[in-house]
């Protein structure tokens, strides 16, 4: 009888086999070590302004950046994309992958154009990843015009006031608007092209007060010639303790000109997190901080993503209001 053997494999083939299987296992560990090991940020950050080289919106990111890239590990730069009151700034952001590789600066103008559809964005497309500046609206008046703020609300209540700020629809006209309809007294707004020329104007008497930011008059304060009446804020600034709130006044008004970073909805949130903790942490440092104090402001200027969204969506719905009030929406 003739028995048959079963085929056995060579020594050669189970060692290929042994190698096959190996190599396999070896491609698979390293695909997940590689998986595991991926870094974010690994490639240039663009920060969108929609300021011209040498505005307050593109030095404040800039100096944040002094410090952010070695933050980040990466190069960040700046692109600025001018025009519709950060339309095209925004039309820019959305334009691109939402992956975290591109983040904005923006200020209250951008909340308004989102109010007013002029954007091609909405307000909940904005994922807020940490303010950079806080900078209070201030009420101001030629010196001697007004004792103080609250002497300035008693004159208001016999006549129009006559107010200086910038561009018809923008932060100026919806902040003052705002605090003219709560405090109830009636205003005349009268736009100017920037700070210097509310300045002029105010200390050549023809506006009553004006709204201004506190870099914008601080050497006309200095030299008595401007008088700071009202902080619309919660507290009082550092460098005016002697100047009340809108809040003081019992009227619940407050805005400031504030400029932090956002990225736009879609970007996971690990990388969020990621660019939350490296950009605070960049604006903490004292390169930053001294900025800041050249400007007039403090360290609490910076918060986190929680506090900053917070903001982003007090500011926009008080925008919308005055907004709608003013005519502008419907």
């Amino acid at each position: 009888m003739t028995i048959q053997s079963t085929p056995t494999i060579s020594r050669f083939t189970r060692r290929a086999c042994l190698a096959t299987a190996a190599s396999v296992i070896a491609i698979g560990l390293t695909a997940g070590v590689s998986v595991a090991q991926e870094k974010f940020p690994d490639e240039t950050i663009e920060v969108v302004t929609h300021a011209g080289a040498g505005g307050g919106t593109d030095v404040t990111t800039r100096m944040m950046m002094l410090r952010g890239r070695r933050e980040l590990g990466v190069d960040m730069v700046v692109v600025n994309k001018r025009g519709g009151g950060g339309a095209v700034a925004m039309n820019y952001a959305n334009g691109k992958d939402r992956d975290g590789y591109t983040i904005m600066t923006i200020t209250p103008s951008h909340l308004m154009t989102i109010a007013m559809g002029k954007a091609p964005i909405g307000i909940d497309d904005l994922v807020g990843l940490a303010r950079a500046t806080d900078d209070p609206q201030l009420i101001m008046a030629k010196k001697g015009t007004f004792k103080d703020g609250r002497d300035m609300l008693d004159q208001a209540k016999q006549r129009t006031l006559k107010v200086a700020g910038t561009h018809v629809g923008g932060i100026d006209q919806v902040a003052v608007s705002t605090f003219a309809n709560r405090a109830g007294i009636k205003i005349n707004y009268i736009p100017y092209e920037g700070g210097g020329h509310i300045v002029t104007n105010l200390i050549g008497g023809d506006v009553d007060v004006g709204i201004l930011n506190l870099s914008e008059a601080e050497s006309q304060i200095n030299a008595g010639e401007i008088q700071p009446l009202v902080v619309l804020a919660q507290k009082r600034m550092g460098p005016l303790p002697d100047v009340l709130t809108s809040v003081e006044l019992g009227v619940d008004a407050t805005f400031s000109t504030v400029r932090g970073f956002v990225t736009l909805k879609g970007v996971p949130e690990d990388r969020l997190k990621v660019l939350e903790e490296k950009l605070v942490k960049a604006m903490n440092h004292s390169v930053y901080q001294g900025y800041l104090e050249t400007v007039g402001l403090g360290p609490d200027s910076i918060v986190g993503a929680d506090e900053w969204t917070a903001q982003i969506r007090q500011l926009y719905a008080d925008g919308e209001t005055s907004l709608k009030s003013l005519g502008f929406i419907k």
